[in-house]
């Protein structure tokens, strides 16, 4: 019985291929590891990292497990390039010239808004990102990336109280759990093919946190 093929959509989650798109040839890449990973990473949201088997990957894409080690050498370094593209958008958002310089209120509010492009970016990538828990080595070295990322931005939080910019009266960890808690909860609901895009997404969430953050 030949394989079914099974192809990517522009939101990088998994759709049958047409009639016109013949399936991959068993034992055979037939796919980048790009490709590759973008399969795994739906696998992975679906599953579960833990209940995704190699032999899964390689059913859904119409391949070999041969060929999957062609692109990469284990499930860990799926899961490890996975959860790169996530951690990868969200640090390089602090090393951008608006995270950096001008008033701290400012580059607290570029990074709110670069954190909203990447997610809605990457958002299968950071859906990922957000459901480990530490249970492999390769978790645990996201989850120590992740915290310092929130260490840096509560250091902006700290600064902006300290400028007079922001209030006084609540505590920079909190307002930094909070700020990400409602950043992070778009993974619950946004679609990408939604009505409302990436700009119009960030305008919403800096208008709802920094209203009630601005010091009267």
């Amino acid at each position: 019985m030949t394989p079914t093929r099974i192809e990517t959509t522009q939101d990088n989650t998994v759709a049958p291929a047409t009639a016109d798109a013949p399936a991959a040839r068993r034992g055979r890449p037939g796919y980048d590891q790009r490709a590759v990973l973008q399969v795994a990473v739906t696998a992975f949201n679906t599953h579960g990292y833990e209940a995704t088997s190699m032999g899964m990957l390689a059913d859904a894409l119409g391949i070999s497990k041969s060929a999957i080690y062609h692109h990469v050498a284990s499930k860990g370094d799926l899961l490890r390039l996975a959860l790169d593209e996530a951690l990868g958008g969200l640090e390089g958002v602090l090393a951008e010239p608006g995270a950096t310089t001008g008033p701290v209120d400012a580059r607290l509010e570029h990074v709110i808004r670069g954190a909203v492009h990447v997610l809605v970016e990457r958002l299968p990538f950071v859906t990922l990102l957000l459901r480990v828990r530490g249970n492999t080595e390769v978790e645990r070295d996201a989850l120590t990336r992740r915290r310092d990322f929130d260490h840096r931005v509560a250091l902006l939080v700290d600064a902006a109280r300290d400028e007079g910019s922001l209030r006084q009266d609540v505590d920079a960890r909190v307002v930094t759990r909070l700020l990400f808690g409602m950043v992070n909860s778009i993974v619950e609901w946004y679609r990408p093919d939604g009505p409302e895009p990436a700009q119009k997404l960030a305008d919403d969430i800096v208008t709802v946190a920094f209203d009630g953050l601005h010091s009267r």
